[in-house]
């Protein structure tokens, strides 16, 4: 008798979710985690009384994580405290301009009213295709598997309604949102969305443009920083006998006569079950992890071939007093084709900027007990990183591009700032790959470009190892807290209808 029906490599969202609903299934499921804690990048760490979230800074698609938790009998209303955002974030444009953006679909038109009146008819246009897609998307494309072309077919005969839309998988988020907006003040404010999805507007794919608009469906921050959406499944899961192991690292999956049969760990120990769950970077479980021979030349190439999503460097900021900031979220944009000539010119280039633009969440607005009274903390997104920078390395530069940030911010959007911090932690690349062996520090694991999606992505059930399932960033619907935990119901709909 194996040890355990099912082991889950990786104890991040996915990986949790899918551990949680399997064990609800009845099996006995052990999920190994690296770290001292679960979550990944939707993870939480205490640090001088400070309780910072590593990457992932807010909720969208509640309904979507809710799904999983509804099949366990509870609901992410029960499992997390979960505090509405509003407005759903506050825009500082390169020239200073400030635009928020309430939740109320009514007001926000009021603002674009006011901002770029020329483009409030295109804005209840966008709203009004964006609207549609996601109530087809929601009712189908989150959930259904996408690993062959059967898959897809299946997937629009079952949602008809997505044949309407088929265009914005074949355009670029750019095109869509100038397809609808001409102020170059609004256009730039709904530029730095893409890199939700780890790309530029030039690349990432057009279905991608809901994201401006979907937040208007809810955004939420989780009380007690991020790690609370991976620790609701964890009780839920532990309810129907789910055991979490941390500190133990998977070093390869075990393949006898063609089907897993456990894994090892790097200090030798073997763990035996039927079915392993990977919730790591797809790559590195074909490429380090499983033996090639279970792989065709064809597979083993075309694995390779994937590539590593963005990494994106993180500075933790915490605060004696609170800062000069409005919003949970205030996004530093600039013009779009100044983003794009940024991915294409520097970060593809392995070169970094000191003037940045990303992302200020500002989580005790959200979450006062964050920190210690009347102390705040800042988790700032910086523009992507490439992994390997032009001519030298991220330890050696990483003191002094800190440094340079902070004068920046300071100067442009958060005056008095370096008499305010207590802590300054910088995250590069490499200190994500080192704590959470994602390698090149991949935050979506794989692009998810147009020909790295759907069916092009690694599937969630094993075209090489019976018994092995894939979920997380690596596979469909690809990277982000509601995408992973989807990905979650996908592998646990699979593993019930082809592992009795």
């Amino acid at each position: 008798m194996k040890d355990y029906d099912v082991i889950v490599i990786g104890a991040g969202v996915g990986g949790l979710c899918a551990g949680s609903l399997l064990a609800h299934q009845g099996r006995r499921v052990l999920v190994l985690e690296q770290s001292n804690r679960v979550g990944g990048c939707c993870s939480t760490y205490e640090h001088d009384g400070y309780h910072i979230d590593i990457g992932a800074s807010i909720i969208e698609f509640a309904e979507v994580i809710d799904w999983a938790f509804q099949r366990m009998g509870t609901s992410i209303y029960e499992e997390v405290d979960l505090v509405p955002v509003d407005p759903t974030f506050t825009a500082k444009l390169h020239d200073g301009t400030e635009i928020s953006f309430p939740l109320d679909l009514k007001e926000t038109e009021r603002v674009i009213a006011e901002v770029a009146p020329e483009d409030l008819d295109g804005w209840k246009r966008y709203a009004e295709t964006i609207e549609g897609f996601l109530t087809a998307a929601l009712d189908g494309f989150f959930t259904a598997p996408a690993s062959t072309f059967g898959d897809i077919i299946n997937l629009f005969r079952n949602t008809p309604a997505l044949l309407k839309y088929g265009s914005l998988f074949m355009s670029s988020y750019e095109y869509v949102i100038r397809k609808y907006f001409t102020n170059e003040k609004l256009i730039e404010a709904f530029s730095f969305h893409s890199f939700y999805a780890g790309l530029p507007p030039a690349l990432l794919p057009g279905h991608f443009s809901m994201l401006p608009y979907s937040e208007h469906h809810g955004v939420h921050y989780s009380k007690g920083g991020m790690i609370s959406i991976p620790k609701g499944f964890q009780r839920c899961g532990e309810r129907a006998g789910m055991k979490v192991q941390l500190e133990s690292t998977v070093e390869k999956v075990l393949v006898e006569n063609g089907r897993t049969a456990g894994v090892q760990l790097i200090d030798g120990t073997r763990i035996t079950a039927d079915i392993v769950v990977s919730n790591i970077n797809a790559r590195k479980l074909y490429t380090d992890m499983v033996d090639p021979q279970y792989l065709s030349r064809i597979a083993q190439k075309g694995i390779r071939s994937y590539k590593y999503s963005m990494a994106t460097p993180m500075l933790y900021l915490c605060l004696n007093s609170e800062p000069a900031l409005k919003d949970h979220h205030t996004l530093m944009t600039k013009p779009m084709d100044q983003v794009n000539d940024y991915w294409f010119n520097q970060y593809e280039k392995g070169r970094f900027p000191a003037e940045q633009f990303g992302i200020l969440s500002w989580t005790t607005k959200s979450d006062p007990s964050l920190a210690p009274k009347g102390h705040h903390i800042i988790a700032v997104t910086l523009a992507p990183g490439a992994y390997r920078l032009a001519g030298t390395t991220w330890d050696a530069e990483k003191e002094g591009l800190k440094a340079a940030i902070i004068e920046h911010l300071e100067a442009k959007y958060l005056p008095g700032l370096r008499d305010q911090i207590v802590h300054a932690i910088f995250s590069t690349p490499v200190d994500f790959e080192r704590q959470l062996l994602s390698p090149e520090g991949a935050i979506y694991a794989l692009r998810q470009d147009l020909f790295n999606s759907l069916m092009f992505r690694p599937a969630a059930r094993s075209r090489h190892v019976r018994g092995l399932y894939l979920v997380g960033a690596s596979t469909h619907p690809g990277g982000g807290v509601p995408t992973v935990s989807s990905s979650g119901i996908i592998a646990a709909d699979l593993i019930a209808k082809y592992e009795q």
